[in-house]
């Protein structure tokens, strides 16, 4: 399994929360492959250098430097961690503490020195995952693939995983008709098919108890709904695909369950978009990022879209939401959009960070309100 790490809620409020003299936020392209990994350590050792020099230019003492370089120089030396990576690295890091995230997307190279965090691409991650699993079910067996967006897919070992669905049932055949067992016929069959179904299900929650990944179902009829009705994975997508799927490759597989995540994120857009404009009938929505910034001060988000690709520079007052805009991005000041978003979220506020083509106005934040403000 591509080794990816994200935050939970709480830990990403966590990391919000955080005040520092100095809050150091990397990201850059890595990569899966251990012997071309080299290249993502010297851009890291690049990048260090130059949240170093920003940290210089606005006069932190040198004892609050040093542990930051320290750290990071530490971090560029472990051969370990860098043998199990992803597609993205995600480094933040302040003079006393140094936390990695590993990402499923590619994320644009960043360096960000404030006395916060910077988090939009971490948020990014979180709404819009380009990776997942597909699970082919069929009477003949099942498989799991996990795919990425810019790798190949991999079917992946799972333990305990019934070899077919007779043996899953102590029989020679799912199709027996004997008149001995209380279980005959089609009804029969169904029973069996639902045990299966089962026994695949709970092979599964071990691998997957931590995952947030979308799960593509490809069956042969009628597994499908019969595996649907026991699943227990929560991220089970609900359009899955019916075919032949024990002469599919993987990639044949991953190719058949990327339409079912663009529909399911197109769906999650489409509906978040028609509240917005039910919002804005009600004189409760705006696209104002100076409005909208007063609006996340007073907890009156309701739901954000924000631009991934959007940057003003400034600070936000904490208290009444006020901008203060600046000239560039620096030690002295943060994004604007990243912090409105941090406090939407922290007032329970949703928030997805999505393309500047998926926003229902042409803006760098749309806004649903809790009420007129």
């Amino acid at each position: 399994m591509l080794p990816v790490d994200l935050p939970t809620r709480s830990a990403f409020m966590t990391l919000a929360r955080e005040r520092n003299d100095a809050c150091v936020s990397i990201y850059l392209e890595t990569t899966p492959i251990t012997q071309d990994v080299d290249a993502s350590r010297i851009a890291l050792g690049n990048m260090v250098r130059d949240a170093i020099g920003q940290l210089e230019a606005a006069g932190l003492d040198k004892r609050r430097v040093w542990p930051i370089r320290e750290q990071f120089d530490d971090l560029i030396a472990d051969s370990d961690f860098w043998a199990h990576q992803a597609v993205s690295l995600c480094v933040l890091a302040t003079p006393d503490h140094i936390t990695t995230f590993r990402l499923a997307n590619r994320l644009a190279p960043t360096v960000q020195v404030s006395d916060r965090f910077h988090l939009k691409p971490l948020l990014r991650a979180l709404t819009h995952l380009h990776a997942g699993y597909v699970l082919t079910l069929s009477e003949n067996g099942a498989r799991l693939i996990e795919f990425f967006a810019d790798m190949a897919p991999s079917e992946l070992r799972v333990p305990d995983m019934p070899r077919d669905a007779a043996s899953s049932v102590g029989r020679a055949s799912i199709n027996d008709r004997s008149h001995f067992s209380r279980i005959v016929g089609s009804e029969g069959k169904k029973v069996r098919l639902r045990q299966y179904a089962r026994a695949v299900d709970a092979a599964l929650r071990p691998l997957l108890a931590a995952e947030t990944a979308p799960l593509i179902l490809g069956a042969n009829p009628p597994l499908g709904p019969i595996f649907r009705s026991v699943a227990s994975y929560p991220h089970l997508l609900g359009e899955g695909f019916e075919d032949e799927v024990d002469r599919m490759t993987p990639a044949e597989l991953a190719a058949m369950a990327r339409p079912a995540m663009d529909a399911a994120h197109a769906a999650t857009l489409a509906d978040r978009n028609a509240l917005f404009t039910r919002r804005e009938s009600q004189g409760r929505a705006t696209t104002d990022v100076a409005t909208a910034a007063r609006a996340a001060a007073y907890g009156a988000i309701e739901m954000l879209l924000v631009d991934m690709e959007a940057t003003i520079p400034g600070t936000v007052d904490a208290e009444t939401g006020t901008i203060t805009l600046a000239e560039e991005q620096s030690a002295d000041s943060y994004g604007v959009i990243d912090q409105i978003a941090i406090t939407a979220l922290a007032t329970g506020a949703e928030v997805l960070s999505v393309r500047a083509a998926d926003l229902p106005r042409p803006a760098p934040l749309a806004a649903s309100l809790r009420y007129r403000f």
